[in-house]
């Protein structure tokens, strides 16, 4: 009796899960989650960027100051490597810094045969700093005084070419021995173009014309040494770069002397200027550059001059031709200047 109720309960709660339409299922139970992995220390390194660094004098002037710069931060940034620009610089600091690995230095200097011993792992660049020698890691530009002699001899041949009766003259500045290589060269270059040059018509005064600036002399008397040139009729006049002032160069403007001297201050003298005799730093630098950053130091490289600001009217296209023959055998040391004993 008792097993026929239980069958006939068993038959009435399968009808009931069938009319209701809704199946059953048993739920799944979840997979348990893994806890997190535990992460493993790791010791974090900085990568710093090579460094280049322009050091110039605080009282250059700004313009010039501005190409140097300019020139050095494109090479720098060509490199992929930082930039600055400093007035000093110790060995404290080349031993310190990190990343550096360029310096280029201009005039006066800042010790660089110093600095250089106690960074061998920089390379050193001296731009027109006399008196240094080469090392595995400092290279040198216009060292030498080269470019001074060249520019000089170079100034004493174009100024006989447009004197006809070879009237020229030189401005220097007294106890200063490049002054006094510039003189020699000058004359030099005077007597290469003419030979005796001797004037062929009255007032016969000798020629080359050279007049010294006491070394201590205000800048503001600098004009006055410009009668000299004018009293002796002077036609055509070196100034020495150290000494050409704007107003010296005005007085011989004036005086309608032509100037031949390293760059020309203003539009307004143009008229008179003949040529400007540039030292060409700013190549010989984007030249050197690559081998600097590349740890190829102890070269020691000549300044290449460059005729700027040439004034077509006084130094026709066949007088040119004929100097930069003479500046290219200048510079290949076929011509000697004639200054060294």
């Amino acid at each position: 009796m008792r097993i026929r109720f239980a069958s006939i309960l068993l038959l009435v709660l399968l009808t009931a899960c069938t009319i209701s339409g809704r199946p059953t299922s048993t739920p799944t139970p979840a997979a348990p989650t893994a806890p997190p992995p535990t992460p493993i220390p790791t010791t974090e390194s900085t990568v710093v960027s090579p460094l280049a660094i322009l050091l110039i004098p605080a009282d250059m002037p700004s313009d010039q100051s501005g190409l140097y710069q300019t020139t050095v931060y494109d090479l720098a940034q060509q490199a992929g490597m930082r930039f600055q620009v400093r007035n000093a610089l110790t060995v404290g600091d080349v031993s310190t810094e990190a990343g550096l690995k360029v310096v280029i230095a201009l005039p006066p200097d800042p010790g660089l045969a110093g600095l250089a011993a106690a960074a061998p792992q920089v390379q050193f660049l001296g731009v027109g700093i006399p008196g240094l020698t080469a090392t595995a890691n400092l290279s040198l530009i216009g060292a030498s005084g080269k470019p001074v002699d060249q520019q000089a001899f170079l100034a004493g041949y174009i100024a006989a070419m447009l004197s006809p009766d070879y009237r020229v003259g030189i401005l220097t500045q007294e106890d200063n021995p490049s002054a006094l290589a510039a003189e020699a060269a000058f004359i030099n270059g005077v007597h290469f173009y003419c030979g005796l040059c001797n004037p062929a018509f009255a007032p016969f005064y000798g020629y080359p014309l050279h007049i010294e600036i006491p070394a201590d002399a205000p800048e503001g008397q600098y004009p006055a040494y410009a009668d000299g040139l004018a009293r002796y009729m002077v036609e055509v006049a070196f100034v020495y770069p150290e000494i050409a002032t704007p107003d010296l160069l005005d007085s011989l403007y004036q005086k309608d002397i032509l100037i031949i001297s390293e760059s020309l201050p203003s539009e307004d003298l143009r008229p008179g200027w003949v040529v400007s005799l540039q030292p060409e730093v700013i190549s010989a630098i984007q030249k050197i550059f690559p081998d600097l950053v590349a740890g190829q130091g102890g070269q020691n490289l000549s300044t290449p001059l460059l005729l700027t600001d040439i004034n077509p009217d006084l130094l026709t296209e066949g007088k040119q031709r004929l100097v930069e023959e003479v500046l290219s055998d200048l510079q290949a040391g076929f011509i000697d200047p004639g200054v060294n004993p």
